[in-house]
């Protein structure tokens, strides 16, 4: 595994719509690991394959939520995810981006979201996700469609200046 540089706005990559992955192989598990250490590195919370410069339909999600219910979290592997279920309540919440760093902006997104995606083998699963997990997955697949976060903010938040 390595760690892999995370490109930035400015970049025109980010803004390229992903196509899908139609080949379960070794060489996608390598890409698979390689953005699980490159997100584990960079502390987020997702990690999306075009942040990378790969313009295919993957991303990492990390569920941090299941800690609140005692359990580890997990970082689901989307491989063509696409979300199937949104609820009507919405959350406003501070977002940022590793490709957009020290931006941060207030977004709304539903509380809840739940994903249809493939794992690494090519089996499709759902999961759903509440609060943050719903707001990342829905963070990611925007960055598959050539979306940022920037995009959809209400309200930028400027960290106070300490110096």
């Amino acid at each position: 595994m390595a760690t892999k540089e995370i490109i930035t706005k400015g970049n025109a990559l980010l803004s390229k719509k992903c196509h899908l992955v139609t080949k379960f192989d070794k060489k996608l598990w390598e890409m698979l690991d390689n953005m699980k250490e490159t997100l584990i590195a960079s502390n987020g919370v997702g990690l999306a394959a075009p942040q990378l410069g790969i313009i295919r339909r993957v991303a990492l999600v990390l569920d941090v939520t299941l800690e609140e219910e005692g359990k580890e979290p997990v970082i689901y592997e989307l491989i063509n995810p696409e979300i199937i279920e949104k609820s009507d309540e919405t959350i406003i919440d501070v977002e940022g981006c590793l490709s957009v760093p020290g931006i941060y902006g207030k977004v709304e997104r539903p509380a809840k979201a739940k994903v249809r995606a493939q794992d690494r083998n090519g089996k499709i699963y759902e999961v759903e996700g509440k609060e943050i997990t719903a707001r990342c997955f829905c963070h990611e697949l925007d960055h598959l469609d050539g979306h940022l976060f920037t995009e959809k903010v209400i309200e930028f938040i400027y960290p106070e200046d300490d110096e």
